[in-house]
């Protein structure tokens, strides 16, 4: 349960390959799959997914960016959870390869729209959601 009067939780960022993630912080927000959604200290419980988009924690004033990839969020009173499919820091973005994925997908939804059916819009879209993601983080450079 919550504590009053603290000023900061745990967050622990998890990928199926390791832990990105397990530090103090004193602020968090992430994208959950009905927008995006803030915790401070003493927050309430709940849980919810996510969707592709930035995390973006604080440590006082420093401000640190993961691009993550679907996954859960438990939040308790004295901690969050973060369980996601995929969570890059902008140090682990290579920068060209996201641009050359967001071109990529973007020319398959082209061709979906031009009427090629063999494209699989949903996959051209989430391709193109993660590579403005990524984009987006390392452009924050941490």
């Amino acid at each position: 349960m919550a504590e009053l009067g603290r000023s900061s939780f745990r967050l622990e960022v998890v990928t199926p390959e390791r832990l990105i993630v397990s530090d103090e912080v004193t602020e968090f927000m992430a994208p959950g799959s009905e927008g995006y959604f803030g915790v401070l200290p003493g927050h309430i419980p709940f849980i919810t997914t996510l969707k592709i988009g930035e995390l973006t924690y604080w440590k006082g004033k420093d401000e640190r960016h993961l691009a993550v990839t679907w996954g859960y969020a438990e939040v308790r009173g004295d901690k969050v959870i973060v369980l996601a499919e995929t969570a890059e820091r902008a140090e682990e973005i290579d920068a060209e390869r996201a641009q050359r994925a967001r071109e990529r997908a973007e020319r398959r939804l082209r061709e979906w729209g031009s009427g090629d059916e063999s494209i699989d819009f949903t996959r051209a879209q989430a391709a193109v959601q993660r590579a403005l993601t990524r984009l987006e983080v390392v452009g924050k450079g941490r």
